[in-house]
């Protein structure tokens, strides 16, 4: 997995060393996930799956995870 290229997912004028998502696209139509702060431990998916995530993401089918209360992460 060294020849792969990361794109890391950090907020625009985020500094730092995060720790941050980073996503490589590699052959076989695969894609990579890791962490900054743990580069060893890649997760990898399907192109299908990651563009059906992204979609699910761009349609705020994900939102409720984001949203907080009182008592943390808000529940559907």
């Amino acid at each position: 997995m060294a020849d792969l290229d990361w794109t890391r997912a950090a907020p625009e004028g985020a500094e730092g060393p995060g720790p941050w998502i980073e996503v490589a696209f590699g052959p076989d139509d695969l894609v990579h996930l890791r962490e900054t702060s743990d580069p060893e431990n890649v997760v990898t998916t399907t192109r299908q799956k990651w563009d059906a995530f992204v979609l699910g993401v761009q349609a705020g089918e994900f939102d409720h995870f984001a949203a907080m209360d009182a008592q943390g992460p808000a529940t559907p």
